[in-house]
């Protein structure tokens, strides 16, 4: 089994349009539909996919839904809500109705009164938040230590084959102190490599990937292909799947089953279609 967390999907011929990606970007797929991304995904062995939502139109989080009604291999949204906007426990209220709905993506200031409301709500929800590396998220996980939290993309560390920023790393680190706090080894080729076209030689990762090996474990790295805007990394699915299946296959048949699958259980709770 092979659950990847972090797809994203569009149709530019919807007559509303779409607001991400734009028109004239060339560096991604005309369109994004789940049967796009299964035709990649499935030869690769996967079996269910958590979509996590770009768009910032509120009801582009229902269009999800809507997918994921009619084509069980969406096992889960990440969908995109603003925490300051004033109807925020509303649109929590209305999608966590929907087992699909797994959780946000968003910068939850702990300092703030909306951030602090925000993470009330998912955890009363039992919902999980998605976000960047960025100063808050260990004040938020101490603050909240039931509110499951998965540090999108690497925690944005640069890979360029050299050992990783220590101040990046130190941050990580504070953040993986905390054990309801997982990392999402994802973006690696598109986003991380300082390298385009991304390198796919295994040791020029290997030094962040050790990292974070040591900073969260087998328990708490979690798989995401970012497809497809790992296209832009000029590289396929295929390549960037068996890079990660490389190095966790390297650490154990169990570690790599958690990784593909079971930690994303834990962290997402996605369900069983």
């Amino acid at each position: 089994m092979i659950i990847d967390t972090h797809t994203h999907f569009y149709d530019p011929s919807r007559p509303q349009g779409i607001p991400w990606p734009e028109q004239d970007d060339e560096t991604l797929p005309h369109r994004a539909l789940p049967e796009d991304y299964k035709a990649l995904a499935v030869p690769e062995g996967v079996t269910g996919t958590i979509m996590v939502e770009c768009s910032p139109w509120l009801e582009d989080n229902q269009w999800v839904l809507d997918l994921a009604a009619q084509d069980p291999f969406i096992v889960g949204l990440v969908g995109h809500l603003e925490p300051d906007d004033p109807d925020f426990a509303g649109q929590i209220a209305r999608f966590a109705a929907d087992p699909v709905f797994r959780g946000i993506r968003a910068r939850l200031d702990p300092s703030a009164d909306h951030g602090l409301a925000a993470a009330a709500m998912l955890i009363e929800q039992d919902l999980q938040l998605d976000t960047g590396m960025h100063e808050s998220v260990p004040a938020l996980a101490a603050h909240f230590p039931e509110l499951r939290i998965v540090i999108n993309h690497c925690g944005g560390i640069p890979i360029d084959g050299q050992a990783p920023n220590p101040e990046k790393l130190d941050l990580m680190r504070k953040a993986a102190a905390h054990p309801q706090v997982y990392c999402k080894v994802s973006g690696m080729m598109d986003l991380r490599s300082t390298v385009k076209p991304a390198p796919t030689d295994l040791e020029f990762y290997v030094p962040v990937l050790d990292a974070l090996w040591d900073l969260f474990g087998e328990d708490r790295l979690v798989y995401g292909s970012d497809w497809p805007v790992s296209d832009r990394s000029g590289r396929d699915y295929a390549q960037i799947q068996r890079l990660v299946t490389e190095y966790f296959s390297a650490r154990g048949e169990a570690a790599m089953e958690k990784y593909f699958w079971r930690n994303a259980k834990d962290a997402y709770k996605w369900i069983d279609r």
